[in-house]
């Protein structure tokens, strides 16, 4: 009898698991691994997020099982590069950021992109930055924006706003790509 091949291993981490293999966030979820990202870094390997977890050999098998038997049906996400596209800010998302930058004394502009991670596959992230070979650069509001073309198959024709509430203040992105996200609101697919 011939070995099953394993399109997942424990040592693989668990952003790479989710970026390939979307549906494996409901796989691990259910097993305990909650907010794959959030609480686990996701460049952590899943024998290490399971162990933190509390999770034995026994389980962890059993979840290989299960999301090698779902790797075996899915078909790899393969990631579409985007050479062009739009991301937008609005003007109190481009006076905080300038006010930010200002106050780190950053250079360069704001970097925006996802990383694998997160309960729902996808993490935000948004840093001051130089631009980087081959990124893709917006300007609004006198701020420079950096996107890598991999990122802008997910992020084209995002805006990014600030809003101030009572409720608390931060930045919101308005993605028509995200079809759903965490309930911790940190997250999106």
């Amino acid at each position: 009898m011939m070995a099953k091949t394993e399109l997942i291993t424990k040592d693989m981490t668990m952003g790479e698991i989710i970026e390939k293999y979307p549906a494996s966030a409901e796989i691990m979820l259910s097993y305990g691994l909650h907010c794959v990202g959030c609480h686990v870094n996701p460049m952590e390997s899943l024998r290490d997020g399971a162990k933190v977890h509390g999770m034995d050999e026994v389980q962890v098998k059993s979840m290989l099982d299960e999301l090698n038997d779902m790797a075996a049906k899915e078909p790899v996400k393969e990631v579409k590069q985007v050479d062009n596209g739009n991301v937008s800010l609005t003007k109190a998302a481009a006076d905080k950021i300038t006010a930010l930058m200002k106050a780190e004394n950053a250079e360069g502009g704001l970097r925006f992109g996802v990383t694998a991670g997160g309960c729902s596959g996808k993490t935000y992230i948004m840093d001051f930055s130089s631009k980087r070979e081959g990124d893709i650069v917006f300007e609004e509001h006198g701020v420079k924006i950096f996107v890598d073309p991999k990122d802008m198959e997910f992020l084209n024709d995002s805006k990014i706003d600030y809003v101030e509430s009572l409720q608390g203040s931060g930045f919101k992105i308005d993605n028509p790509n995200v079809s759903n996200s965490c309930g911790c609101g940190k997250s999106v697919n």
